[in-house]
């Protein structure tokens, strides 16, 4: 009776200090055997779920817990069982316990987590799972860590009482895994359980806009925490950022319409992030502009975007030498940078301070599944298009990284990857402001003796690029200039072997690689510290269904389609300006065909094998250029080479190849491709010189160009 009323008591108080809200599938724990899985966030954890939970569980706790006086205390309002680990019959002692129908509640982690995001998951909890073929349900434990009874230390900001959501997963089960030995089904079983925590955090985020996202942010990490600096190294706080965003977008809707799509022309500077944050917040839609597409690119984007009103600055079409480009393109009106503070007025000055310190009342919430920006394709193989990205998709793309990688407050972002780029957006820039990291712009990509330098000295510890760009960095870099790296993540093309050697080699550093598309926000699968498989590019990340389909002439691997809410909302065509077209495949709408051929091992890890579009059919079988271009790589790791194919008319293809080394030969080719056990159909017969191969604005090759300059071969 007392027990109940203290339990009572404490519910009572902690749902009125602590705000808990308990949310999710209510009814997950109606099976005969249930074991329950939590992130362990602090020393509140286990109180919380004893007093919120809608079930009466076990608590399966290490001894060590059990026998401290604080703790044994606490322990008497709920049921449970101290466990020593290190003894053999522990295991057999909870399998025991959730045989006998009660649920039982286990921290998989073994220990609060000291980064904030998921701690080593140990193998134990899932084998049990297996084992006893129990329902586990996932709960997510999301605010403790910010109070002072978690072990968070450093720049994690800490409240006295800060509000705590426990987020119910719906049940699911982890079967046994069909393997030769208890070793590897027990790791199997842990993999498992790990990803369905992973799916766990990412499915538990609030569903908001960007500009609700940033405001959660600042409430979260403070107000006057910096947050971002670019080259003009003048640190800018949230409510600093907050505030500029208001202003630009304020100004840049006076004109306009609720959800049209205004045009971004600017480099990484704090003012187009301000941008991009302000639009969202006036229901507008930013339309980022790739600066380095020419005349015609720029055009094409404003036609298929239907834009007229475009955001850039004086000085940097100056830089750019844009100024003849621009006043060639027809129709579209040019809105400066540098005369924004002059265009505000006395009521815009009113407002914007109105809806920064008040802004649910002020500004309109929206819907998530409105646009939020449009990007446009790189056009490496064909004409640019407009990919329309809403809030969900880009939010969702930042959850899902998160639940994967553990990013902390304390690490600082370089990026230099334009946010005309997917990569550079969502990646390099929403993902560290959103998750309460410092992040540093950087104008261009290109800068190869400057940016080692840059990071060096602003002390990064996360660095997002491409192969080509990391190369490159790595090539004039002091091997002491990215001694405070933690993780350097490439996308966008696939990364040689040579720039992964030289990088682990002279910095000691292992790049993740990953994988996506601007349609979809854009990652889809990455490399991470506790799923790493070299040669691949990670595992799906949680959320994203995949299938692969089998194309003709292709023995291993087939095409990718995938279907997740990070994906686009549609394209938006030259041939149909202004008009949203859905994605859709031959698997229905929604579903999205990559255009890529993969194959997923029985880990789950997905290897590239080339684009479809870059297959040449020579003598009836089907030869990846991505495999041309391996052969090439093998015999000379120090140059650059790109494959390109032609008709032929008796073989129906021929290959080229592009290389920066003019010593190259077929030979050199062919004993390379022996190494790599290539077949010799795949040593291309037409050698090209050429001084350095043509880059797009994303870092990479443009293969339409070499289309171009192959046709005159």
């Amino acid at each position: 009776m007392l027990r109940n009323a203290l339990r009572y008591g404490l519910r009572l108080l902690c749902r009125v200090v602590f705000r808990v809200k308990v949310e999710g599938d209510l009814n997950a724990f109606n099976h005969p055997r249930t074991l329950i899985v939590a992130n362990h966030e602090s020393f509140l954890d286990g109180l919380l779920l004893g007093l919120f939970l809608p079930v009466n569980p076990v608590f399966v706790v290490h001894s060590w817990v059990a026998e401290n006086p604080v703790f044994r205390i606490l322990l008497k309002l709920v049921d449970y069982l101290p466990v020593n680990p290190m003894q053999p019959m522990a295991m057999k002692t909870v399998l025991r316990l959730v045989e006998s129908g009660r649920p039982v509640v286990i921290f998989p982690e073994g220990r609060i987590t000291l980064t904030g995001s998921l701690m080593k998951i140990y193998d134990g909890t899932a084998f049990i799972a297996a084992k006893t073929g129990a329902a586990v349900v996932a709960v997510r434990l999301d605010g403790p860590a910010r109070s002072y009874f978690s072990r968070l230390t450093g720049n994690y900001p800490h409240r006295l009482f800060p509000a705590i959501r426990i987020f119910i997963q719906p049940s699911t089960y982890i079967p046994m895994p069909v393997l030769p030995s208890a070793k590897l089904r027990r790791k199997q079983a842990g993999e498992l359980l790990r990803q369905v925590m992973q799916e766990m955090l990412f499915q538990s985020q609030p569903r908001l806009t960007l500009w609700q996202a940033l405001r959660e942010t600042m409430l979260i990490y403070g107000a006057r925490r910096k947050v971002l600096e670019d080259v003009r190294q003048v640190p800018m706080s949230y409510r600093t950022l907050f505030k500029l965003s208001m202003a630009i977008g304020r100004v840049l809707s006076r004109d306009t319409q609720g959800g049209e799509r205004i045009g971004i022309l600017l480099p990484n500077l704090a003012p187009t992030v301000a941008a991009v944050f302000g639009l969202s917040a006036c229901g507008r839609v930013a339309a980022m502009i790739n600066h380095t597409a020419g005349r015609d690119g720029m055009a094409s984007a404003f036609k298929a975007a239907d834009i007229k009103l475009v955001l850039t600055s004086r000085l940097f079409l100056e830089k750019a030498n844009l100024v003849t480009v621009v006043q060639e393109l027809p129709q579209v009106q040019f809105l400066y940078l540098e005369d924004i503070k002059a265009a505000m007025t006395w009521p815009d000055k009113l407002w914007v301070m109105a809806a920064t310190y008040f802004p649910n009342q002020i500004l309109s919430h929206g819907n998530p599944e409105d646009p939020a920006v449009v990007l446009f394709t790189s056009g490496s193989e064909g004409k640019p298009k407009g990919v329309v990205l809403s809030h969900r998709a880009l939010l969702s793309n930042v959850a899902q990284v998160r639940a994967v990688i553990d990013m902390q407050p304390t690490d600082k972002v370089f990026n230099a990857l334009p946010m005309f780029h997917s990569f550079g957006l969502t990646g390099g820039t929403l993902l560290p402001i959103l998750t309460g990291m410092n992040v540093f712009l950087y104008p261009t990509p290109l800068h190869y003796r400057i940016i080692p330098e840059v990071i060096y000295d602003k002390s990064c510890t996360i660095l997002f690029g491409t192969g080509t760009f990391l190369g490159n960095y790595a090539k004039f870099a002091h091997p002491y200039d990215f001694y405070r790296l933690r993780y350097v993540v490439a996308g966008a093309e696939k990364v040689s072997d040579a720039v992964r050697e030289v990088w682990f080699e002279k910095f000691g550093i292992r790049i993740l690689e990953g994988y996506g598309a601007t349609e979809t926000a854009p990652v889809l699968a990455v490399n991470t510290p506790m799923a790493f498989r070299k040669g691949t590019v990670g595992q799906l990340l949680p959320g994203i269904d995949a299938r692969i389909l089998p194309v003709p002439g292709i023995e291993h691997g087939g095409m990718l389609y995938v279907h997740g809410p990070n994906m686009m909302s549609g394209y938006l065509r030259v041939e149909h300006p202004g008009q949203l077209e859905p994605p859709q495949s031959e698997l229905g709408v929604g579903w999205y065909e990559t255009g890529d051929i993969v194959y997923r091992d029985e880990q789950g890890f997905i290897h590239i094998l080339g684009r479809v579009k870059r297959f040449a059919k020579i003598a009836g079988e089907m030869v990846s250029l991505e495999v041309v271009e391996r052969i090439a790589n093998e015999a000379s790791p120090a140059k650059q080479h790109a494959a390109t194919s032609q008709p032929d008319a008796q073989r129906g293809e021929a290959i080229l190849l592009y290389t920066t080394d003019v010593a190259l030969t077929r030979e050199h080719l062919q004993q390379s491709a022996r190494v790599l056990g290539q077949s010799d159909i795949a040593v291309p017969r037409k050698i090209i010189i050429i001084e350095a191969l043509p880059l797009l604005g994303t870092g990479k090759v443009d293969y339409v160009t070499l289309k171009q300059m192959g046709a005159g071969v």
